[in-house]
């Protein structure tokens, strides 16, 4: 048996890989989406209430526009969310439905398609068809796999329009209550909101980092930095505006 030997003294550094042998999850799995949605409520909630406050407006106003800003962005995110799978899923079963149907008429077009989708990745031809005529006893397995394969989707794990609405509403509501919460709790100046607003800015992108190649301590900063460049530009324009019209 052959073995494999490693350079102990290369300089050259070495990538991160879990202790399973297994690659980290690239498309986020639910950590991503779960944390975009909370900083999306956070980021745009902070802004409002900052341009708010920078019109010189009650403590009372800002509390109102927070709670009214977290009420209408989760609502329009769990709406745009529901529509949007919603419709891809729909677009996904027409074509499942098609691939159906051209299966059952052209079964010995489709047998031979398959069998060259394999050739193209390397397997030898009479391999290929072997292997597509085995597929094709079953006719939910062959679906699934002209699926997989043409359409890059997986018939059995289509997602749910309702738990991609019902997350969004609860990422986004949780990300938007933060900065309203101290006015919430008695405070009557924006140094409170903004302290928290901050801290929850730097451990959404730290938890970003998780599926990222980024230190967890640069994804925070990063996302600190863009978070309060927003608000800090909305609290310019709602000073500007608010003189303007006061």
């Amino acid at each position: 048996m052959s073995t494999i030997t490693v350079d102990q003294h290369t300089d050259s550094p070495q990538p991160r890989i879990p202790a399973d042998g297994h690659h980290r999850d690239v498309n986020g799995g639910w950590l991503r989406p779960a944390v975009f949605g909370a900083v999306d409520g956070l980021v745009s909630n902070f802004a409002l209430m900052t341009g708010v406050v920078g019109g010189a407006a009650e403590p009372s106003t800002v509390v109102l526009t927070g709670l009214a800003g977290l009420a209408a962005g989760a609502f329009s995110m769990a709406v745009g969310e529901y529509t949007s799978v919603a419709s891809q899923r729909e677009l996904v079963e027409a074509e499942l439905e098609a691939e159906r149907i051209e299966l059952r008429r052209n079964p010995h077009g489709e047998l031979a398609e398959l069998a060259q989708l394999y050739v193209a990745k390397g397997v030898e031809p009479e391999l290929a068809m072997e292997v597509a005529r085995q597929l094709s006893a079953d006719p939910d397995t062959l679906l699934a796999v002209h699926a997989r394969e043409e359409l890059g989707v997986d018939p059995e794990d289509l997602p749910s329009p309702l738990v991609a609405a019902v997350s969004s509403f609860g990422c986004f509501a949780l990300g938007a209550l933060l900065p309203v919460l101290p006015y919430l709790l008695g405070a009557t100046s924006l140094w409170p909101a903004a302290l928290l607003a901050m801290l929850g800015l730097f451990a959404c992108g730290a938890a970003v980092a998780r599926v990222t190649a980024r230190t967890w301590w640069f994804s925070g900063l990063r996302q600190l930095a863009l978070g309060g460049a927003a608000a800090a530009v909305t609290f310019l324009l709602g000073r500007l505006i608010g003189g303007a019209i006061g």
